[in-house]
């Protein structure tokens, strides 16, 4: 069948004709990015983005403190818990952040709280427990912005808190010890839309900066920021593009045990944005929505080839009982509305009986 596009038309020719003939692209494509606001100048990293098309990190707020308190925990060998959401962007945040900080020899744990019993970030009762290990650091990913209170009572433990998030803040911050979110009021980081995993990888970023490491050291986490950056549906523009663009390119050809596990058995010929959204993250998202998150954070940082393939298999095990509790749902929910004779009503708001 053929396609005809439709585009929106607007008064841009000048810029259209110049992203045209600067990047020899058709005129269909120039000017959808004209009417994207995407110029001449802009348009290189939309295009063909690369490495040098990341921002500095130190921009962004807090990311200074931040990086030398962990950089200290390092050197005085701390004891240090990661405390994450239990979906994509959480669980991969937590794997990125955790195999990095492993890497330069952090004694470093994580804490997932339990969607059913616990419900989302950072909670008491799970604080309480973290205490009895004798962490002196919790960072936070992909969760904290709005803790206030728990993040005072880490304090009463002796454990101090950095607070790394996505999420849009209330008009009072946490008093952590750092607070790194580029939706802040007070952010002067050019992108604010970045997904928590975005987050983490700008602070390993950091890190790795201060500590002179090699650019690798950071880049080869791209396949797993990626994933949990498409899978949390954040606009694929600026640097999200570019870290979507760049870790594509290694998922396609990952290293990672269990992320090739998952992979294998989704069978997609393609993988891209698409096959991400549809076939890995589900499986990812399956394990959190049904109370077991750690199995999924298991699988991607497991180095047993063994493992995970028994842990994928438990993963489209959960996913399979996650679309089959949806179908319940549905149905239920259907039923309301016929027993009621609700077809006809604009706006429909049902609660499980």
């Amino acid at each position: 069948m053929r396609k005809i596009w439709q585009y929106y038309e607007e008064n841009n020719e000048e810029e259209t004709l110049k992203i045209k003939e600067k990047f020899k692209i058709n005129d269909l494509l120039a000017k959808i990015l004209a009417n994207r606001n995407i110029t001449v100048e802009n348009a290189e990293v939309f295009l063909k983005p690369n490495r040098h098309n990341f921002h500095a990190p130190f921009s962004m707020p807090d990311m200074e403190i931040a990086v030398d308190r962990i950089i200290n925990a390092i050197k005085h060998k701390e004891n240090v818990i990661i405390y994450g959401d239990y979906d994509v962007d959480g669980i991969t945040s937590i794997t990125v952040l955790k195999s990095f900080l492993k890497d330069r020899g952090l004694n470093v744990s994580n804490y997932i709280p339990n969607r059913l019993k616990e419900g989302y970030g950072l909670n008491k009762d799970a604080i309480k427990e973290i205490s009895k290990e004798n962490y002196s650091l919790m960072i936070t990913v992909d969760c904290g912005i709005t803790s206030v209170e728990e993040v005072e009572y880490a304090k009463t433990f002796g454990i101090e808190t950095i607070v790394t998030d996505h999420h849009e803040p209330s008009d009072e911050l946490p008093n952590a010890l750092a607070v790194v979110d580029c939706k802040r009021k007070d952010n002067v980081y050019p992108f604010r839309e970045l997904a928590g995993v975005g987050v983490a990888f700008k602070l390993i970023q950091a890190i790795s900066i201060k500590l002179g490491l090699d650019e690798k050291e950071y880049l080869k986490y791209l396949d797993i920021v990626s994933i949990g950056t498409i899978s949390d549906i954040v606009p694929l523009v600026d640097e999200n593009r570019v870290i979507t663009k760049l870790g594509l390119k290694l998922v396609n050809c990952t290293k990672n045990i269990g992320l090739k596990a998952i992979l294998n058995q989704i069978g997609y010929s393609k993988i891209d944005s698409t096959s991400i959204s549809f076939g890995v993250a589900p499986r990812i998202n399956a394990c959190g929505r049904m109370g077991h998150a750690y199995q999924a954070l298991d699988l991607l940082l497991t180095s047993d080839s063994k493992t995970a393939l028994n842990l994928a298999e438990e993963l489209k095990d959960y996913n399979n009982q996650r679309q089959l509790e949806e179908k319940k749902i549905f149905e239920q929910a259907n039923n309301q509305i016929i027993e009621n004779n609700l077809e006809n009503d604009n706006a429909i708001i049902l609660r499980r009986k």
